[in-house]
């Protein structure tokens, strides 16, 4: 997520729990019963980002809140057990994490103790995903080395490619490539891993990951699952113009789609079950888990943690193994859970 306002053109990028039996409202003046069990959406994905607390455009490693750069492999699994237990506890059902790479974290020594956070959740079942973001110096949207960018790739994959948990999204909101020139990177990587689970590779949608038609419209990556982003700091609009929004952005590949950012502000103590749809927020919040509950969509929230985001859904209290996780907002959680059909 890019949360610094600029001006580009086309749009800017980036944002107790309910049992499985309460009744959520769908649109704050209906209620529906739910009695699903099992998320909806490809692979039943229902997750969190975990971000770096600079953001995940970083020139150097990218350090999930919670842990260190001077962190060993134990230390790292250590502390991830105690965030995923957070995650799980706060956010019933939760089955997946977004996780944050780049060419430095995999070159140098982190890559070996970082992969105590992806071997931890693994161990516990819970799906991985791994997404390549730039560096903070360009910010344009582009592969800052293109021979760093898939030597970092052929390691990763290496590593785990043979796991089933772990999903591999190849570039994150690439908007600085036209359509062809995004879509021959993409073809780059099925050459290049012909061997990896296509239905495990992600690909972004164009722009800011902002739309997945035309690349879902690809036939060359027909058995790939698309990458969507949308955010209600792009502008204003009403609880059904949201809704249509997010169908144009999906057309007809929701069965291919992973949402693998949205998100608002959880620290103003808005309420997004009851809240007046005139706010923006609440209204694009009951819109996006109205469209992912319906449309079976699966979703990622950004974030479920990172350090100092007004839009975090946790806050990490604590350091160290004497972390804990709190809720920052149980109406948005609630949203949350109910936009996975539960």
């Amino acid at each position: 997520m890019f949360k610094t306002p600029i001006v580009f053109i086309g749009l800017l990028a980036l944002v107790g729990a309910c049992s499985k039996e309460q009744t959520l409202p769908a649109d704050n003046t209906n209620t529906t019963n739910t009695t699903n069990t099992k998320p909806v959406g490809i692979d039943s994905l229902a997750g969190v980002n975990w971000a770096d607390g600079r953001d995940n455009f970083v020139d150097g490693w990218v350090i999930p809140s919670g842990l260190e750069a001077g962190d060993e492999y134990t230390a790292v699994a250590a502390k991830t057990e105690i965030i995923l237990t957070g995650f799980q506890k706060n956010v019933p059902s939760l089955n997946a994490i977004r996780l944050p790479i780049n060419p430095p974290s995999v070159a140098d020594v982190w890559w070996s103790r970082y992969k105590g956070a992806i071997d931890k959740a693994l161990s516990k079942k819970i799906r991985v995903i791994l997404c390549c973001w730039e560096g903070a110096s360009s910010k344009d949207g582009r592969i800052d080395n293109t021979n760093d960018f898939w030597q970092m790739w052929t390691k990763v994959v290496s590593d785990y490619g043979d796991n089933p948990l772990v999903y591999f999204e190849v570039f994150n909101e690439p908007h600085g490539y036209a359509l062809a020139d995004l879509t021959d990177i993409y073809v780059q990587f099925l050459t290049r891993f012909p061997n990896l689970a296509r239905k495990r590779i992600i690909l972004s949608g164009t722009g800011y990951s902002e739309d997945v038609t035309n690349v879902g419209a690809d036939t060359r990556f027909s058995d790939c699952l698309l990458a969507l982003h949308n955010y209600a700091f792009w502008t204003t609009r009403s609880l059904a113009d949201w809704e249509s929004d997010w169908r144009r952005r999906i057309g007809k590949y929701a069965s291919r789609t992973v949402v693998t950012e949205f998100g608002v502000a959880m620290s103003t103590g808005k309420d997004y079950i009851g809240g007046s749809q005139s706010d923006n927020e609440i209204a694009y919040m009951i819109a996006s888990s109205n469209v992912f509950r319906n449309d079976k969509v699966a979703s990622l929230y950004w974030p479920g943690l990172r350090d100092g985001d007004s839009y975090s859904l946790l806050r990490r209290e604590g350091s160290g193994t004497a972390m804990s996780l709190v809720t920052v907002n149980q109406s948005g959680v609630n949203r949350i859970r109910y936009s996975w059909g539960l």
